[in-house]
């Protein structure tokens, strides 16, 4: 044991070597890469701080041109005139959030499963028609979601989904972002070590849900957040297929704070709180899966 220890610390020793090494080749074209690519990330960072500050600007700062992006005076009365807002619905805001956070871990779950059902079989079983599967899935990618809007209306008023649950689940299931993430990273998996797991007598589905899904786990955290971002603030289900007030989800109940008023003006600062509440979740999820995400983008294409 000593001397596995001993061997440890010289190869952490070495690497600390060779890292310092490399920091010391460093180029001037290297700095001047390094300042480029820090000034290009603050930029980016600048719709995020500027989401932030408009929803604690004053009446005063909202309509000012050229727009500011730090408040000059920041105040919480948009989240007071939201909450007041809120609180005089007939239906309770908190019934609209329990659909929302219903729907959303719903829809999540319910798609992580459909696309690494679909793309397993698709990347490791061939069988026969399984190219032309997969080219319909990656045709799919051209439609926009409006195009099928009627299709997708028509389905779910034929299975009388309307005004439940499965009227907000169904329409997001079929993810071909997701069954493409999915089989591009399944793909990598050595086919060995799955006829290794065979030959040891596992079956398939231990052989899917310990060795194939473990390795994706990038993808598969990637997949969550975007079947996430694309559910939390979707409000075309609620606008198409719930007729019961109480059966829709909270971005349809911020969207419609400014609608069917006589000006433009009145509860801007409202819809400011509103948009900053609907972003915080999916920046949050994104911040812990980021690199996720990451790895999944590094690797989908590579063999």
């Amino acid at each position: 044991m000593a001397a596995i220890m001993r061997g440890l610390k010289k190869n952490a020793a070495a690497i600390r070597l060779r890292s310092r090494a490399g920091l010391k080749r460093t180029t001037a074209f290297d700095k001047v890469l390094y300042v480029f690519l820090t000034l290009f990330a603050l930029f980016m960072l600048l719709p995020i701080v500027y989401i932030f500050n408009h929803a604690l600007k004053p009446y005063s700062e909202l309509f000012v041109y050229p727009p500011n992006i730090f408040a000059r005076n920041p105040t919480f009365q948009s989240f007071i005139e939201l909450f007041v807002v809120t609180s005089s619905s007939v239906v309770p805001v908190t019934r609209y959030l329990f659909n929302s956070v219903v729907v959303a871990v719903l829809v999540v779950t319910a798609t992580i499963v459909v696309s690494t059902l679909c793309a397993y079989p698709i990347s490791k079983h061939k069988f026969p028609g399984h190219r032309a599967m997969f080219a319909v899935i990656l045709l799919s990618l051209m439609f926009a979601s409006e195009t099928v809007q009627i299709p997708t209306y028509l389905v779910v008023v034929n299975l009388h989904l309307v005004d439940t649950y499965w009227g907000h689940i169904l329409p997001h299931l079929a993810a071909p972002v997701s069954v493409f993430l999915m089989k591009q990273f399944i793909d990598q998996v050595p086919n060995e070590l799955l006829e290794a797991a065979k030959v040891d007598g596992a079956r398939e589905i231990r052989i899917f849900l310990q060795i194939v899904i473990p390795i994706c786990m990038p993808a598969v955290a990637t997949i969550a957040i975007l079947s996430f971002q694309g559910t939390w603030n979707n409000i075309t289900t609620s606008s198409l297929y719930m007729q019961d007030e109480a059966m829709k989800t909270f971005p349809f109940f911020l969207s419609t704070l400014t609608t069917g008023l006589v000006n433009t003006v009145a509860r801007q600062g409202a819809a400011a709180a509103a948009a900053l509440i609907l972003f915080i979740p999916n920046f949050v999820i994104f911040l812990m899966f980021q690199r996720k995400v990451i790895a999944t983008m590094a690797h989908s294409g590579i063999k």
